[in-house]
């Protein structure tokens, strides 16, 4: 993957490919796009040559709003009235019980401040073990300065919640709160392994729920209920199970240059694995899961 993070007098992009070169923005999912035609002309100003660059719509805006050339993308999304509702009726039983498990095994939920503490407790979890779900964790070793600096993004408008067990961070998420304050995002959401029987990331949903409520935020997103054309997966169970629905949202992909209008016409804006046919991409994944595995320093 060659994403590369960037930023200047054009807005903070995220930039992938060498010879098409696609961007998206850095709050790509977490804020709706507005003002677009002023936001096109500050990247084709800026300091590097673009050929294509996409842009998602966020909830609840689920109508198309820009003539741009558009695609549907999806969110798993929570509606969120009050969590009174979410728990009765959003959720079965077999997931309030195990929330309910997690509260008696001594999972306790709370916001804090972004303060040393809670990042160092960030640092733990990252650094717990290096392979989590049959891959290399790309969190796994990196120092305090690098984690606080990671976090610190959009910090006037995150939430960011603890489960503690006996005075442990043992898990954490943060939650972006988008810029027409109508959609809340987790930007990350991890718990350690070790308390896996706990259920703190279970717990963890259910506050972000409560805290989404507390503010009339009316919907709770976590990343795309389906990735291209993977099979359904255990994350996949996960999201249903706490509430989370499949929410079609419009993609735009728009052409900064000639070589971008001929590459969209050769499908070339998306990723190479979103090309490659599920079988493939599945024969690889177990293959890197057994790898893993196997491995010495596996955890």
């Amino acid at each position: 993957m060659n994403d590369v993070r960037e930023s200047g007098a054009a807005p903070s992009l995220i930039v992938r490919g060498t010879l098409v070169r696609v961007a998206s923005l850095e709050a790509d999912g977490f804020d709706h796009p507005t003002a677009v035609p002023a936001l096109l002309s500050r990247v084709r100003q800026g300091p590097q040559a673009l050929d294509i660059i996409t842009l998602v719509q966020t909830l609840p805006h689920t109508s198309p709003e820009f003539s741009y050339p558009m695609e549907w993308d999806n969110a798993a999304a929570i509606p969120v009235s009050t969590f009174e509702n979410w728990w009765n009726v959003q959720v079965d039983r077999k997931t309030r019980n195990v929330v309910r498990k997690s509260e008696k095994q001594g999972i306790v939920v709370s916001e804090l401040a972004f303060d040393e503490p809670l990042v160092r407790g960030i640092v733990d979890i990252y650094n717990e073990c290096p392979v989590r779900h049959g891959k290399a964790f790309w969190h796994y070793g990196k120092d305090f300065d690098t984690v606080k600096r990671e976090n610190a993004s959009f910090l006037e408008r995150s939430v960011f919640l603890a489960a503690l067990w006996q005075d442990e961070i043992v898990g954490f998420a943060k939650m972006v709160i988008s810029n027409d304050g109508l959609q809340a995002r987790l930007m990350q959401i991890l718990s350690k392994v070790s308390h896996r029987d706990k259920s703190p990331t279970n717990a963890l949903i259910a506050e972000a729920v409560r805290a989404c409520a507390a503010r009339n935020i009316g919907h709770l997103c976590y990343g795309r209920f389906s990735y291209g054309k993977k099979q359904r997966d255990s994350l996949t169970d996960f999201k249903e199970n706490n509430g989370f629905k499949r929410v079609e949202v419009p993609r735009y992909y728009i052409p900064l240059t000639v070589r971008g209008k001929l590459a969209m016409r050769l499908g070339l804006q998306h990723r190479l694995a979103d090309r490659v046919p599920e079988s493939m991409l599945a024969v690889f994944r177990d293959a890197r899961r057994r790898w893993y595995a196997s491995a010495p320093s596996a955890s």
